[in-house]
């Protein structure tokens, strides 16, 4: 059976949008399928479609929460003693050609969120980063092209 693996973190704000899905959203849309109904024609009434398309919507990610949960394999990068770069590490490296430099943290896939720099240990920037540690050299493969980093710093917080 497969593992999945999440932080600490991530774990809690998935348990969290469980929760928010099955005593809030699940309810409500349910509601909103009602009314929606009383108001005639199933047929042309485009208020019900898009409940029933959201209702869809909310029964699926429950379904991915429930599999996430039942196969979660949880890890603390607070507990990890390694200079190697690995699931929960935050790595700093630096563009060898720009020296533009970039900090990730990396993470499980439902914990992605690019806008505050936390990456899935399955992207492209975390594969050519793994297994590498302080001083090593990586090429991160992206559609523009390979680009070659050196990584400066290894941390697991």
């Amino acid at each position: 059976m497969e593992r999945i693996p999440i932080t600490i973190k991530g774990l809690k704000k998935i348990k969290d949008e469980h929760q928010q899905l099955i005593k809030v959203d699940r309810p409500k849309i349910i509601n909103d399928i009602s009314t929606a109904r009383a108001h005639g024609d199933l047929k042309e009434n485009a208020e019900y479609h898009a409940a029933k398309e959201k209702q869809g919507w909310i029964e699926g990610r429950i379904q991915r929460i429930n599999h996430i949960l039942a196969h979660a394999d949880v890890i603390d990068p607070s507990t990890i003693q390694s200079n190697r770069v690995q699931f929960g590490a935050t790595v700093q490296y630096e563009n060898v050609e720009t020296e533009e430099v970039f900090k990730w943290k990396i993470v499980g896939e439902d914990e992605t969120d690019t806008k505050n720099c936390i990456i899935s240990y399955k992207s492209p920037i975390a594969r050519a980063l793994i297994g590498k540690e302080e001083g090593d050299e990586a090429i991160i493969k992206t559609p523009k092209g390979a680009i070659e980093v050196e990584i400066l710093e290894v941390k697991y917080l």
